[in-house]
Order: C-alpha cells, then sequence, then structure tokens
C-alpha cells in the first residue's frame, strides 16, 4: 500500500504540532522540582494502562492505549488547565474537542476520524476502556502530586476528592486510591508541619 505524499506531509504536519505536548506544563512536579508537561504525563498513564491491564479482565488493551494516547492531545493547542479551575469552566470539554480537530485538521480523514472518536469516546466514558482510561488518568497525577517536588502551598487534601466517581467502580482502581489516599494524607500532614514549624512565633 502507498502512502500519498498528501497523507505523508499532513501526518508529519500533525505529528510537528503535537510536539507542543512536550513543553505544555500541568500543574504537577517531578521528584527533580522539574514541572511535569503533558507528554511524561500521558507516558506513564500509558504505562499503568500496559502493566495493569492483565488484572481488566476483558478490556481490550490495544483500545484501551489508544485512548490513554488521545485523551489530552488538544492540550497541545489550548494547554493544561488545572482540575481547580476546571470548576469555573463548564466548556473545558468542548473547547478542547474544538483544539483536538483543529490539531488533527492535516491528518488524513480515516485517521482524524478515528482519533477524535476515541477522543469522545474517552469524554464521554462510554466504553468499559474508556472508563478505566479515566479512573487511570486521574490515579497517575495523584500518583505525580505525591511523588514530586510540589510548592509548599499546594493543597494535597483537594486530591482526596480528586477523580473519585472515576475511581470507585473497579476494585483494582480502588484498591490502587486507598493507597493513594494515603500517601496523599501523609504529604498533607508533613506540609502542615512545616507549615507551623516556619509560622512566626
Amino acid at each position: 500500500m502507498s502512502f500519498a505524499s498528501l497523507d505523508l506531509h499532513g501526518t508529519l504536519d500533525f505529528l510537528r504540532a503535537a510536539e507542543a505536548l512536550k513543553h505544555t506544563t500541568r500543574v504537577a512536579w517531578t521528584t527533580t522540582g522539574e514541572q511535569e508537561n503533558v507528554a511524561s504525563h500521558t507516558w506513564r498513564l500509558c504505562l499503568m494502562a500496559l502493566v495493569l491491564a492483565p488484572r481488566f479482565p476483558g478490556i481490550d488493551v490495544g483500545k484501551l492505549l489508544r485512548i490513554c494516547i488521545v485523551h489530552d492531545l488538544g492540550e497541545a493547542i489550548g494547554g493544561d488547565i488545572s482540575a481547580k479551575l476546571q470548576v469555573h469552566m463548564p466548556n473545558k470539554a468542548e473547547q478542547e474537542r474544538r483544539d483536538l480537530l483543529q490539531l488533527c485538521e492535516s491528518l488524513p480523514a480515516h485517521t482524524r476520524d478515528e482519533i477524535v472518536a476515541l477522543w469522545d469516546e474517552y469524554e464521554q466514558a462510554a466504553s468499559p476502556e474508556a472508563r478505566i482510561a479515566k479512573g487511570l488518568d486521574k490515579l497517575e497525577t495523584i500518583l505525580q502530586h505525591n511523588q514530586g517536588a510540589m510548592p509548599d502551598d499546594f493543597d494535597f487534601r483537594f486530591n482526596l476528592e480528586y477523580g473519585a466517581k472515576y475511581t470507585t467502580d473497579d476494585p483494582i482502581l480502588r484498591t490502587i486510591r486507598a493507597v493513594l489516599d494515603e500517601e496523599t494524607e501523609r504529604r498533607a500532614q508533613e506540609r502542615d508541619a512545616r507549615a507551623s514549624r516556619d509560622r512566626p512565633t
């Protein structure tokens, strides 16, 4: 099968545009104090999906990974918006979908349609794979917050409720969530203790 010149150049244009995810930052920091980017979040989300997939019977692993790969693609255009700010942005999903369509416009139609369909499925949690991806996405975020060198004013306890509705249905997600919630509370207590020591007397 030949790779038509137009399709090839359009695909390369898409890949060049998606490179923005390598420098689009998130509200999380690595263990070395660097601000996390969207691409690194997506990479570890995919890794989580891969290593945990055998514990989700009946899940199409390939589809799960494809959903994880595309779930934040629109952020190459509009950037990442923290969960706290999303509360005040009821149209975030609509804007992110428009950004995704803009990012994918140079792709061959069948590839663009597949990516957008996977994104829609994720956004609507419309399949078992999408629901697992949603849960893992929230858990990866919390894992990074607990592991990273977060700023002193970071609100760890916000994560005790963050994404809870996506991590309660599956027993594996619930188990991971329980471990991460314990870590979250520990990080919050450590931060409170530092703040108390540093407070002028």
